[in-house]
């Protein structure tokens, strides 16, 4: 999986990749094909905006299905965390639909006697 980090009117923490990296890396426990996940960072330099001056936009791309989430918080870190919950979940119920709950139990199976 590749993933690309964007930044617009913003200057990432030094640690926030590496983060961002080990959290998106671990999407892949699910059975859903991504190919490229891009990160973008936006920062609202407007004072007014203090509890939302940072917006996260995360975008899947691959043979699976388009995943897109968008959230805003007071740090980078806070609205990344709010978003990649948002596309965890979004995973998880494109995984549930996917699996099969055809269970075959022993009460159900027919018997066949040759004789």
């Amino acid at each position: 999986m590749e993933i690309i980090i964007q930044t617009r009117h913003a200057e990432l923490a030094s640690d926030f990749r590496e983060i961002a990296e080990e959290k998106l890396r671990s999407m892949e426990r699910f059975s859903v094909v991504i190919d490229r996940i891009e990160v973008e960072i936006t920062h609202e330099a407007n004072p007014r905006q203090g509890k939302n001056s940072h917006k996260v936009v995360i975008t899947s791309h691959g043979s699976g299905p388009l995943l897109r989430s968008e959230e805003v918080g007071f740090n980078d870190l806070a609205a990344f965390d709010s978003a990649v919950a948002a596309i965890e979940l979004q995973i998880r119920r494109i995984h549930e639909k996917e699996k099969h709950h055809d269970r075959h139990t022993l009460r159900n199976m027919k018997v066949v006697i040759d004789d």
